[in-house]
């Protein structure tokens, strides 16, 4: 008998009154198909996917108790008989493959992006316009008995379990804190009133739905906000929910507020499990045996099977990554764990999708949420089909058709895959690209596309070669911005920078704010040409530069921020007034924005290119610039290097010829659209025009 190849991630876990079949929890994420009775069909379409992926327990996106709890007008709520009805679509899925599924119960509280909601103190969050209504003592019980109605419901629609969502900043969170709870009565005060809520409600919930149903909380570990718990209100807390009834306490890290960030892709993988451990500790030195899960960054079989076998929790949970890949954990448990389209955690296509009331989908796998629509159906007649280019979208394209059973030959005049991936994983913190691209590389090799690279195809080649198609993916140029001077040989490209490894100066000056000039002020701010090592890649150092520490010594794991010196003086330069960064992710460009600050990279805004020329000392270059609309102020700047990031233009060289041969010819990525390095785009092109060809 083989043995297993990830022992610890893939042993069962006995609950009592059932079993969970691994150690793998897919964490709660919201699609935003929770938000409408037309998308259930394509809800249990996705779980019914991961649940024949093979993970031991889903959890779905948060729904509300009541509307109160709404995290906008008329999001998902499991309030009534009927709506429990329509869960049973999804849940009958889900049990059909095998699965096991508990549906989120989450009550935003002062959160809530609606004038209806409530919270225990009349504070507004700085995430919400709305200031809450201060709930009463009568309004609290009534909030109570919405979550307990929510969780027999669930059970009525045929789900295994609840979580309770008490972590993350929402509405029991805001209970717990004393920053948020200013309450002088029975709910607020000393820390055994402000636990009451969450007590209450999970003792009700277990008394309502009997011994015999999955009950987890969502505990909020280390709330990174000033005034968060202490180390000792969370081991009260741990151990009075255990007391009440749960099943598995699964751990939460963060306020949504919070300035630290917690699961973007600049976060080392499984940087906070030393936090579960902990509390895992703690409880199992008093004899609890309730098992711990610990969760964010944990995107590869072997991340979690490490953090099982040291003890550090006894689930792991792994949202995103599902989104990623449906089959992760069958993937890891037949040994073909190097088939896994890893989760980079760029924020792209889940959460920058989720806060602009977006379904969700998957920078790497535009499938996900989209299961219905985007199908991969065999190719009716094989075709034969050139794709032109190894960026993002040519992987994409001749993956799909080379899946679908076409013949596929793929070009590139570089060497090895990837385009412009292959700059964005030298970014600190963008390390996760070299995953994408490890994935292609087997997918292509699995699939049999065939790869011409280290040569520049020709229009003459193509149309010799009949092709029954070609997709041209041969993406970008960068744009000129005609400033005067600019060839002075002090000015480089981005692509001279992070591609060629040209050399750069002590002085920087980078001309655009778009998300390349945030790159490239990264790149050159830590110093990555130079050798230094990204703080994504050591979790110490990277909890030290954002000032995160031990909660057992500081409240709320809250500690001055002690940021590694910068490699240079880097200044980032935009032309537009306003904020910089405008095109940056909408979760993750604050990110950006304080990585930067932090590196002390100066951000001058609203200035005119005038011209580049040498200084009078003879060393280094100057930018003239002037400022506002009126060219006021003119000035030099100094600097050692000038890097131009002003944009792209597409590349369609090879469009023309082949039109005028008469070959069916198709624009994907940034042939077809130029973008700030797009890879949701592209990616998304490439393999939805691939399964329909």
């Amino acid at each position: 008998m083989t043995a297993s190849p990830y022992p610890h991630l893939l042993r069962p876990l006995d609950l009592g009154f059932t079993q969970l079949k691994n150690r793998v929890l897919m964490g709660s994420m919201h699609t935003g198909l929770e938000d409408g009775r037309k998308h259930f069909p394509r809800m249990a379409e996705f779980y019914a996917e991961r649940a024949r992926g093979g993970v031991g327990l889903m959890v779905t996106g948060g729904f509300a108790p009541n509307i109160e709890g709404w995290a906008k007008p008329f999001a998902g709520t499991l309030s009534t008989s009927g709506a429990a009805k329509r869960h049973q679509l999804v849940t009958r899925a889900v049990h059909a493959e095998g699965g096991k599924i508990a549906l989120q119960i989450l009550h935003t509280g002062r959160y809530g992006y609606h004038p209806l909601c409530v919270a225990p103190s009349r504070l507004q969050s700085p995430i919400s316009p709305f200031t809450p209504r201060e709930l009463s003592a009568r309004g609290i019980e009534r909030q109570i008995r919405a979550f307990v109605r929510c969780a027999t419901l669930a059970r009525e629609a045929g789900y295994d379990g609840v979580e309770v969502m008490g972590s993350e900043g929402y509405f029991i969170n805001q209970f717990l804190v004393g920053h948020t709870n200013h309450r002088t009565d029975e709910w607020g005060g000393v820390y055994a009133n402000r636990m009451r809520l969450a007590v209450e409600i999970v003792r009700r919930i277990r008394e309502a739905v009997g011994p015999d149903f999955i009950l987890i909380y969502r505990i909020s570990l280390i709330d990174l906000i000033p005034g968060g718990s202490s180390w000792d209100e969370v081991l009260e807390l741990a151990r009075a929910i255990s007391a009440a009834g749960a099943t598995i306490l699964n751990t939460g890290i963060g306020w949504h507020e919070a300035r630290i960030p917690t699961i973007a892709t600049s976060v080392p993988r499984s940087a906070f499990t030393w936090v579960t451990r902990k509390l895992r500790d703690a409880l199992r030195a008093e004899g609890n045996l309730i098992p711990v899960v610990t969760s964010n960054r944990i995107n590869t079989p072997e991340v979690g099977e490490d953090i099982l076998a040291r003890g550090d929790a006894d689930m792991v949970s792994l949202a995103r990554p599902f989104l990623a890949d449906p089959e992760f954990v069958l993937k890891a448990a037949t040994g073909r764990s190097d088939e896994i389209n890893t989760c980079i955690a760029c924020n792209q296509a889940c959460l920058d999708h989720a806060f602009k009331n977006k379904i969700a989908s998957c920078l790497v796998n535009p499938r996900a949420c989209h299961e219905t629509e985007l199908v991969m159906a065999p190719a009716l007649q094989k075709k034969r089909f050139a794709v032109v280019g190894a960026g993002p979208a040519g992987l994409a394209a001749s993956t799909t058709l080379a899946q679908r059973g076409h013949e596929v030959h793929l070009f590139d005049a570089a060497d090895h895959i990837g385009g412009q991936f292959n700059m964005a994983k030298t970014i600190p913190g963008k390390e996760e690209f070299h995953e994408t691209l490890r994935y292609f590389a087997h997918l292509i090799d699995k699939t049999g596309v065939v790869q011409h690279l280290g040569r520049r195809v020709g229009a003459p080649e193509l149309v010799a070669q009949g092709f029954d198609g070609v997709l041209l993916a041969t993406g970008i140029t960068p744009r000129n911005p005609h400033i005067p001077g600019q060839d002075h040989p002090a000015v480089l490209s981005y692509i001279d920078v992070l591609l060629h490894k040209k050399p750069v100066g002590q002085r920087v000056g980078i001309l655009g704010a778009g998300g390349i000039g945030f790159d490239v002020a990264e790149y050159l701010s830590h110093g990555t040409d130079q050798g230094h090592a990204s703080a994504t890649l050591d979790t110490t150092a990277w909890l030290q530069e954002w000032g995160v520490g031990d909660p057992q010594a500081h409240r709320g794991g809250l500690v001055k921020p002690q940021p590694s010196p910068a490699a240079r003086d880097v200044t980032l330069l935009q032309r537009k007034p306003g904020k910089t960064g405008q095109s940056l992710g909408k979760t993750t460009g604050w990110i950006h924005r304080a990585a930067l600050k932090m590196k002390n990279v100066q951000m001058v805004t609203g200035v005119n290119y005038e011209g580049i020329g040498p200084l009078p000392s003879g060393e280094g270059v100057g930018l003239a610039v002037s400022h506002g609309p009126g060219r006021q102020d003119a000035e030099v700047l100094a600097f050692d290097t000038l890097v131009l990031c002003a944009g792209q233009e597409p590349l369609r060289e090879l469009l023309a010829p082949l039109q005028q041969a008469g070959v069916a010819v198709h624009l994907i990525g940034g042939a077809f659209e130029a973008g700030e390095l797009d890879a949701k785009r592209a990616i998304d092109m490439g393999t939805r025009l691939a399964a329909t060809l």
